[in-house]
């Protein structure tokens, strides 16, 4: 690409929002009406306090102010005593603490009077503050409100108001419309038999709104459904917003994207519950550190990129082990394919979501950063050993170890402005996706009437808008003219402090007119093409390797600095509902653990990875016949 074309691309990702003004009322500036989002901002919609019981029973000690202060830049102290700083600060975070028991685990640490006059809360607490093993068994001691216990302490009605407030009083104090957005939020998190089921309810409105109705509990129910039916009456009482996103499912053993079977009511999969969830659910978390969620090597074979931080071997509990019949439920593309095929059956589509990845870390510390990553717990922050640990102290040689555990991920909205308002709306219409860290710039478009050289024009984002639809949109094949099949515009620029791009692809998923869904790998555009063409299988070659895992190292002698493709589906069936969405790969860079064993001098074992390949992965765009 020509310098000038260079440089004129990178200002049109971060810039061009308008569109031409009429004659009647010109102004010199092209942009002074803009109404397209202008750049995008990053969050973490995912993140863990003092507030919730397993964080501070495992040694949390930040709250959700040094969590606030943290992800706008501050230098913080974490939970071990080490000074932490993200190298960027974000725009944007939800702190999500668990709505079971919200705060009585620090309530009953800092000496609250109700939960110590209970002999079994305060031989917990003693055993809590010793840490380490003492911790976990002094939390399973008092955990039964996990098990549907509703007359335990931790549930006490006036904790939980005093705490509701005192939380959503706090997001506003940090909320900055313009500077920072402190959106309101918290975790539901039905766990039953160790299978997770849980979502995050990401709130609209300020404090003001969210206070008028308590957090809905698993206690209550562990029914998403129920979940909903609860999001229904805070709407109806406050007149403000919510909506619900699900984690990755890996840890639902096969229960977080059913198609026939409700795994909580037993009964069918019917058309109630496909519109129930299409109208709460619109965005999903694919990355996290509890391992990735877009694709599966069982399930797509084909796919040389889909084993990418896998965690496929049991649930929480590590009571079920995974079967390869669990897997088709639990991941992202799998899901996308499946709504194709419900809608067909139910006339909704429940699994139309735009993808944002997030950390679930609960140490109040939304690190997503291979060179900065402090871990799921405090437990868990940098130590020589962490690497070689288990995940938590528990007598189960199935336990998960903490190298198994990833840095990813954030979460990327293409909003007008950052407040709670555009950023909840963003998200509503899919305009989102998802990194596993790295901070790259992704814009994909799809219409049916660009040409190739709208991909690499410097308003490429202005014709996106104006001609098509960006990530998360619907193309109807009513609006398409005869023997026009779908194209798409896509541009990626690398984090600047991150390794090159390797190459953009776009993934298409298809239902047949017998009722079967199908996937496609599409190599679009990528770096060094000069030596690396695709091989007689279709293939690309790898794009190389330059990690010095002694030195936790890379060099950009390979890959590019920016990508910019046109894509037309040369399979296209305009009979054949479907979708698209782009997966962007970085060249090979130290994994968190080569960092570790740099740092600390420390040996790593040798099935450990050091390396890792980043990606991104986009909202789809559907195609409706």
């Amino acid at each position: 690409m020509k310098p000038i074309l260079s440089m004129l691309f990178t200002i049109s990702l971060l810039a061009v929002t308008s569109v031409t003004a009429s004659a009647s009322d010109a102004v010199y500036s092209p942009y002074a009406d803009g109404q397209y989002p202008s750049r995008v901002l990053w969050g973490d919609t995912h993140l863990h306090t003092t507030m919730s019981f397993d964080a501070r029973s495992l040694g949390v000690q930040l709250d959700a102010e040094a969590a606030y202060r943290f992800a706008r830049g501050e230098d913080v102290v974490s939970s071990t005593g080490q000074k932490v700083r993200l190298r960027s600060p974000l725009d944007f975070l939800v702190v999500t603490d668990h709505s079971d028991a919200m705060g009585s685990v620090d309530e009953l640490l800092r000496g609250n009077e109700t939960l110590l006059a209970d002999p079994e809360m305060a031989a917990a607490r003693e055993k809590i503050l010793k840490g380490g093993r003492d911790a976990a068994e002094g939390f399973i001691s008092i955990a039964g409100f996990l098990m549907g216990d509703t007359d335990s302490p931790m549930l006490n009605k006036e904790i939980q108001t005093t705490v509701w407030e005192r939380y959503v009083t706090t997001a506003d104090r940090y909320n900055e419309p313009g500077r920072f957005t402190a959106m309101i939020g918290y975790e539901w998190t039905p766990t039953q038999g160790g299978d997770k089921l849980h979502r995050n309810v990401l709130y609209r409105g300020n404090a003001d709104v969210a206070r008028q109705l308590l957090p809905f509990t698993a206690t209550e129910s562990i029914n998403p459904q129920d979940l909903w039916k609860w999001m229904q009456r805070y709407e109806d009482k406050t007149g403000s917003k919510v909506l619900a996103l699900a984690h990755n499912g890996n840890l639902s053993n096969g229960q977080m994207f059913p198609v026939e079977t409700n795994p909580n009511t037993k009964g069918p999969i019917d058309a109630d519950y496909v519109e129930t969830r299409a109208r709460w659910e619109p965005i999903y978390e694919v990355t996290q550190i509890k391992g990735d969620g877009e694709a599966h090597p069982y399930l797509s074979p084909d796919d040389e990129f889909a084993d990418f931080e896998t965690w496929d071997r049991g649930n929480t509990s590590m009571e079920t082990l995974k079967t390869d019949d669990m897997l088709q439920y639990e991941y992202a593309r799998e899901a996308l394919k499946n709504g194709l095929a419900l809608e067909r059956k139910l006339g909704t589509n429940p699994y139309r979501i735009g993808m944002v990845g997030s950390t679930d870390s609960h140490t109040s510390l939304a690190t997503a950063e291979e060179d900065n990553f402090f871990g799921k717990f405090a437990s868990v922050e940098p130590n020589p050993t962490r690497a070689n640990e288990p995940m938590v102290r528990l007598d189960n040689p199935d336990m998960w170890q903490i190298w198994e555990t990833g840095a990813s991920g954030y979460a990327a909205v293409w909003a007008t402005e950052n407040t709670r308002e555009a950023i909840w709306d963003a998200m509503q219409l899919r305009e989102v996706y998802a990194t596993s860290g790295p901070r790259m710039i992704v814009r994909f478009f799809g219409g049916f009437d660009f040409e190739a050289e709208d991909a690499s024009a410097s308003d490429i984002a202005q014709r996106g808008y104006a001609g098509g639809v960006p990530m998360g949109g619907m193309l109807e094949g009513k609006n398409r003219k005869k023997k026009q099949s779908p194209r798409f515009l896509v541009a990626a620029l690398k984090d600047p402090v991150s390794g090159n791009l390797d190459r953009v692809q776009i993934i298409k998923g298809w239902l047949d007119k017998k009722g079967r869904t199908h996937e496609k790998v599409f190599d679009v555009v990528w770096s060094d093409a000069d030596r690396r063409k695709p091989g007689r299988n279709g293939k690309l070659p790898p794009v190389g390797n330059t990690v010095d895992v002694k030195n936790a190292s890379w060099t950009n002698t390979i890959g590019a600095g920016q990508l910019v493709g046109y894509f037309e589906d040369p399979d296209f069936d305009p009979k054949q509902p479907s979708f698209y969405y782009v997966r962007v790969l970085e060249i090979p860079t130290p994994r968190w653990t080569a960092y570790d064993a740099k740092y600390f001098g420390s040996e790593l074992a040798e099935h450990i990875p050091t390396a890792i390949q980043e990606r991104a992965y986009t909202s789809p765009i559907w195609y409706a016949p």
